[in-house]
């Protein structure tokens, strides 16, 4: 029998963009953050044990938010990212002060996951179909000649905000709904009433289609996933030391493509057709605060998340 599927949650960025620690925001009526919809939703899709992944700079705060109500509904483990966190033999760089990205992120929680796995940023709302559809899938995945994974899909426009550029993975998918690759996309916006993105600075621009799937770091995996992070940890923090040593990073959607690109891993696209809400910005601030209203008010949720 398979074994349970198990939440991560990456929640060590600091949000940088939106001026603040965005993961501890309350944006909910009753002070919910945005993780307590996710694990909510989390929750009733199936999940019972939860890993999230921080940093000891926000240990206490975030400890104490969890145990509002989270803790006692589920099983909540911590990991943390540190950038001290590599081999022995790799340098840290002076004035390196930004973690080593999202595959370095999950690689924290290495000890402690043991089974098939979904993984979600902090300050991402989802949408419960999203978890319910990731609970499913994991909870039959299983490894065969090629490693058995999934992704949620969301429609493009349906993960903008209105307040500047945000950073998408552009999704290629072949006709059987199967993932073929990602292309990273830094800076993606509205303008002129159109999707677009540049990657020159704003020098030229190219249309997206709505309707294109994305990746919002919500993927499922299984085990065998922890295994080839830790095998390619080292040529990453060398290929980033070589290219971009204060600022590159070893992310989850790159990794992701290069198993796909080798033939080792069958990616399950999941159409999704929520709605994303987050806090890239300070300004998107109220836009979620007013939609979380309107859900509970719907009775989408609970006046109380854990009562």
């Amino acid at each position: 029998m398979n074994k349970k599927p198990i939440l991560v949650v990456m929640a060590a960025g600091m949000g940088s963009r939106y001026g603040g620690l965005k993961q501890i925001d309350p944006i909910g009526p009753n002070g919910e953050i945005i993780i307590d919809f996710s694990l909510y939703d989390a929750k009733r899709a199936g999940f019972e044990t939860v890993v999230c992944i921080i940093k000891h700079e926000i240990e206490e705060d975030f400890k104490a938010l969890m145990n509002r109500g989270a803790a006692d509904c589920l099983d909540i483990r911590y990991a943390y990212q540190e950038l001290d966190d590599i081999p022995e033999g790799i340098e840290i760089p002076e004035g390196r002060v930004k973690p080593w990205g999202t595959s370095h992120a999950i690689l924290a929680a290495r000890d402690i996951i043991d089974g098939p796995f979904a993984v979600i940023n902090a300050d991402d709302y989802y949408g419960p179909e999203a978890f319910k559809i990731m609970y499913d899938y994991l909870s039959e995945a299983c490894d065969g000649e090629q490693y058995d994974y999934c992704m949620a899909a969301y429609r493009i426009e349906n993960t903008l905000t209105e307040h500047g550029s945000v950073a998408r993975g552009v999704c290629r998918v072949d006709e059987d709904g199967n993932l073929t690759g990602i292309d990273e996309r830094l800076k993606i916006q509205w303008k002129d009433g159109k999707i677009q993105f540049t990657e020159d600075d704003g020098e030229s621009w190219t249309e997206v289609a709505a309707g294109t799937p994305v990746s919002m770091n919500l993927f499922g995996f299984t085990e065998s996933f922890m295994g080839e992070l830790k095998a390619r940890l080292v040529p990453e923090l060398e290929r980033i030391l070589r290219e971009n040593p204060l600022k590159g990073e070893y992310l989850l959607p790159v990794t992701v493509s290069h198993l796909l690109e080798e033939g080792k891993a069958h990616v399950a696209v999941l159409d999704c057709p929520e709605r994303w809400f987050g806090v890239t910005y300070k300004e998107d601030r109220p836009a979620i605060v007013v939609a979380m209203k309107e859900k509970k008010d719907a009775g989408m949720y609970p006046a109380d998340l854990w009562k």
